[in-house]
């Protein structure tokens, strides 16, 4: 995971990748990546969008990576973010592609707690459609009750996770970002030892007296 993604997205797009693409970053739709001549990780942004209608047309999908980025959705995200297209489509690029995305679908808002978990469910079955709605709503299509994809009906798509599980993910998410940082803990000093001072040398006065001192005991 790319290291400016903070822990609780980072949490949610491994799951998310998990369930979207389990294969990897290399991934493109229906697992038809061992078609391509060259793994999509060494392509550029420019040459994904750019593949992607023959893709559609041959496996019936544009999504591509990790997540799964719809043509559209890169589309999107180039014009929103000045991408020039050049951008080699690896890991890294795809989790900040990603984390984006979570953005744009309400996550700093449901960690503040602006929207409910049920909302924040919903947009993102809206962006990934392996993800089950929380609560029945109006779908792509159709109405879809709790637990279906949003796009269920279009006969390409189906929720591939339960609701339960999705919910329990959320509510790490949210734990792993408002948990307290634990400060490493400090090891005493060890004390050092003092160095003993060396004594003074005796002045020669010092040293007649205490001759004379001695002499006088003897007489």
């Amino acid at each position: 995971m790319d290291r400016t993604v903070p822990k609780g997205a980072a949490i949610l797009l491994d799951f998310i990748g998990d369930t979207e693409a389990p294969k990897g970053y290399g991934t493109i739709y229906g697992n038809n990546q061992g078609k391509l001549g060259r793994p999509i990780t060494s392509m550029t942004l420019g040459d994904i969008i750019d593949a992607q209608p023959a893709w559609s047309k041959a496996f019936r999908s544009s999504a591509t990576g990790r997540y799964q980025f719809m043509r559209a959705t890169l589309q999107d995200l180039s014009r929103e973010l000045g991408l020039l297209g050049t951008q080699v489509f690896n890991a890294g690029f795809q989790d900040r592609l990603a984390y984006h995305l979570l953005k744009r679908r309400g996550y700093e808002a449901f960690m503040s707690g602006a929207i409910s978990r049920t909302e924040f469910g919903k947009r993102l079955a809206q962006e990934w459609a392996s993800f089950p709605v929380l609560a029945a709503i109006k779908g792509g299509s159709r109405p879809v009750s709790r637990g279906q994809s949003f796009y269920a009906g279009d006969g390409l798509n189906k929720s591939l996770v339960k609701p339960e599980t999705v919910e329990a993910v959320l509510d790490r998410v949210k734990a792993a970002e408002s948990a307290p940082i634990t400060p490493a803990p400090v090891e005493p000093a060890t004390p050092q030892p003092t160095p003993e001072q060396p004594a003074k040398p005796q002045s020669l006065f010092a040293i007649l007296a205490g001759l004379f001192v001695r002499l006088f005991k003897k007489v």
